[in-house]
């Protein structure tokens, strides 16, 4: 996108996982801390209530000049202007993606290996999200953690801003960000944060 620097910070949403919280408070208040990108990413919800909670989502963010990636769904990217779209490694294929949403919008991609993230370069994303680097509950399905070294390797590997993610706390975004990463991708380590605007805080002051 032409002229917007990434944030180093990527919240990704997950209205299950806010200790019973709601969603757009957790997000305005995260907003206020410091987020500026964040990834609507409510994959069980039906198109019509995902409309409903991605517009007043949007409203939030981008009051505050935020910018608002919806998960996998290029449709409601373009009849609601958000500002892109996160494909998952094995959905749409991003150059079909391009075509369809332009030069102008947003297209990060998740991926698992070095070789996912040089296809990612190669057909022209802006950003990867490369994981699970630590072990965490949301990302068991995809597998063992990566570890520092694989994260290492793929930033050697590509020019590509790279976000880390999985397991990701104040703790390890030193070691996480030593190895090479642009930023870092979370969901839990706000979401569920007992104080929102601490902990994001506390995250952004670890970032370059």
């Amino acid at each position: 996108m032409s002229g917007f620097t990434l944030p180093r910070l990527y919240l990704l949403t997950d209205r299950h996982n806010t200790s019973q919280r709601p969603l757009p408070s957790i997000i305005n208040q995260a907003m206020d801390a410091g987020v500026r990108m964040v990834q609507i990413r409510e994959k069980d919800l039906d198109t019509r209530p995902l409309i409903d909670l991605t517009k007043n989502l949007i409203s939030l963010i981008q009051r505050q000049q935020g910018k608002v990636l919806l998960n996998d769904r290029i449709d409601l990217v373009l009849a609601l202007e958000a500002d892109g779209v996160h494909l998952r490694s094995n959905s749409l294929p991003l150059p079909f993606a391009r075509r369809m949403l332009g030069a102008k919008k947003l297209i990060g991609i998740s991926t698992h290996s070095v070789d996912e993230i040089r296809k990612a370069e190669n057909e022209g994303a802006d950003f990867a999200v490369l994981g699970p680097i630590h072990e965490t509950p949301s990302k068991r399905i995809y597998g063992p953690p990566l570890g520092l070294s694989t994260l290492e390797k793929a930033c050697r590997a590509t020019h590509l801003p790279i976000f880390a993610i999985g397991g990701i706390n104040p703790m390890n975004v030193h070691s996480v960000m030593s190895s090479g990463a642009y930023g870092i991708a979370v969901i839990s380590a706000i979401l569920q944060a007992p104080n929102i605007v601490d902990s994001t805080n506390t995250l952004i002051s670890k970032l370059p």
